[in-house]
């Protein structure tokens, strides 16, 4: 499935009102300073709507394409390939581009790898249970490849995650005019009239602690039976 969907998408009426929960939503998700690094692969066009690109001067965009706001910095790459260091960014926004990159799983490894530890990811993906979203899909066929798509569910994001040893801590869906956000550990059944849904996840470093190799293997307290016969010794005498 091409992105172009995405983009024809926003322009009909459910799709206006999708893009201004999300930008309602990016703005409260983005809750680092503006002095972090934070990387955005996939360009929406208005970044500009949820970030001041002016303030956060280490805000990218990365895009094959070369699609984002004018006035933010961009980089042109494939998502499957990021031309950056390991662990080098603080916060990873992906808004809808696992469901059009046939290299997504790749592209996780990558988000994982670039992010530094206990850094933050946020993705956002359609509903793939939404009556109006594949309604949508079959109406401007061509910018599709199959009628299955690559609409991906939040369970199977979830389980990314954690192969990937992310925390998943919020998980968000976007209904008509509201946004539901509650947490991972409470989220309620996936509602199917919801349009898209987010999750945000934290990159989690686990190191192992070695074990102190064992080099005295005599026993240093008195066994039981020795100390009750020296007890009976005493008492006789």
């Amino acid at each position: 499935m091409k992105r172009d969907f995405l983009f024809a998408y926003y322009e009909t009426p459910r799709g206006k009102l999708l893009r201004d929960l999300e930008i309602e939503y990016l703005r409260s998700a983005i809750v680092v300073s503006c002095k972090q690094t934070i990387l955005q692969i996939g360009g929406l066009d208005w970044e500009n709507e949820f970030i001041d690109c002016s303030l956060y001067t280490n805000y990218t965009i990365l895009d094959g394409k070369n699609r984002g706001y004018h006035g933010a910095r961009r980089i042109r790459a494939k998502a499957f390939h990021l031309p950056l260091h390991c662990e080098s960014v603080d916060m990873i926004i992906l808004p809808h581009l696992l469901e059009f990159d046939a290299y997504r799983f790749q592209t996780m490894r990558e988000v994982e790898r670039v992010l530094k530890p206990e850094g933050s990811v946020v993705i956002l993906n359609f509903n793939p249970w939404s009556i109006w979203v594949r309604y949508q899909y079959l109406w401007d066929k061509r910018m599709a490849d199959s009628w299955g798509g690559h609409f991906i569910r939040r369970t199977r994001v979830i389980d990314w995650l954690k192969l990937l040893n992310f925390e998943v801590t919020l998980l968000s869906q976007f209904n008509l005019d509201s946004i539901a956000t509650t947490h991972a550990k409470f989220a309620p059944t996936f509602s199917l009239s919801a349009t898209a849904y987010a999750v945000k996840a934290i990159k989690r470093r686990y190191n192992l602690i070695p074990l102190t190799p064992v080099t005295n293997l005599r026993p240093r307290l008195a066994l039981a039976n020795t100390a009750i016969a020296s007890l009976q010794i005493k008492n006789d005498d």
